[in-house]
């Protein structure tokens, strides 16, 4: 068993790497006023209210079939959670200073909205629970067109590593432990009779299915920076957007850590020992 990971952890290095990627309708970094951070889903629509609550499709209690989750005492309340969460993420990555990257306030709340809108075509920067990465787009013009280069995957290197070096088993049992707040911050989302555990995993089948683009890839200039020329790869997810910024490379290096983290909350599933 490797060092003692944070479940949070996990899922903000995902969330980093998606913020470093530089999520958005168009392709260049946005230089705006931060806006107040408001709970809300984006898009701001609601699901349709159902008599009872459903059963989960992936319970949380069925994750880690054997495990035995430690007990490291009770749960702060989710509002209260905000110090203890970034002291963790502190230890994880080595920060003196969490709130240099990461917003110090609503850490789980936003992580949750961010996953929630990764299989969404928009996500707002407001809701993000890190600070936008240093770095702008790297793009090449040849014959008068312009394609995204090659050596932008290396602006996320660091974040991929930082994905996969997280040891899955002790990821898994500390989310699995720290799932309430996940939860109470789902249904504050607008949520209150789904499971974010079957979101999160819903999520990460998205991921896992982007399309695999010819490259290189041909941008055009947008009003604020650049778009895809393809109207296919302009009107995907958020999620997937983020794939096509990635390296060959890379996609294989964060399908291998989704996929380890997939197989170990969806009850009776575990991947082969290696």
């Amino acid at each position: 068993m490797g060092k003692r990971r944070s479940g949070t952890g996990w899922l903000a290095a995902l969330v980093l790497l998606v913020a470093a990627v530089g999520i958005g309708v168009y392709l260049a970094r946005r230089q705006s006023t931060p806006e107040p951070y408001v709970l809300a889903p984006v898009p701001a629509t609601q699901p349709e209210p159902v008599s009872a609550a459903p059963e989960p499709t992936h319970p949380i209690q069925d994750a880690l079939p054997g495990a035995e989750i430690q007990d490291t005492g009770p749960l702060p309340e989710l509002q209260d959670s905000d110090a203890a969460v970034l002291a963790e993420l502190a230890r994880l990555f080595g920060l003196e200073e969490p709130a240099g990257v990461f917003v110090a306030g609503h850490v789980i709340p936003r992580i949750v909205v961010t996953v929630d809108n990764l299989p969404r075509r928009r996500i707002v920067q407001r809701i993000l629970p890190v600070r936008p990465a240093p770095g702008t787009l790297q793009v090449e013009e040849a014959d008068g067109r312009l394609w995204l280069a090659d050596a932008n995957s290396g602006r996320y290197e660091a974040f991929v590593a930082m994905l996969e070096s997280a040891d899955p088993d002790a990821v898994a049992a500390a989310y699995v432990r720290a799932y309430p707040l996940f939860q109470s911050a789902y249904a504050e989302l607008g949520y209150p009779d789904a499971y974010f555990n079957d979101r999160l995993v819903e999520v990460i089948e998205h991921l896992l299915a982007a399309p695999v683009p010819v490259r290189p890839l041909e941008l055009e200039p947008a009003q604020r920076g650049y778009r895809y020329l393809d109207p296919g790869l302009e009107s995907a997810s958020v999620g997937h957007k983020l794939m096509f910024r990635l390296s060959a490379g890379q996609v294989d290096r964060v399908h291998a850590a989704l996929r380890e983290f997939r197989a170990r909350v969806v009850a009776h599933e575990r991947p082969e020992s290696h």
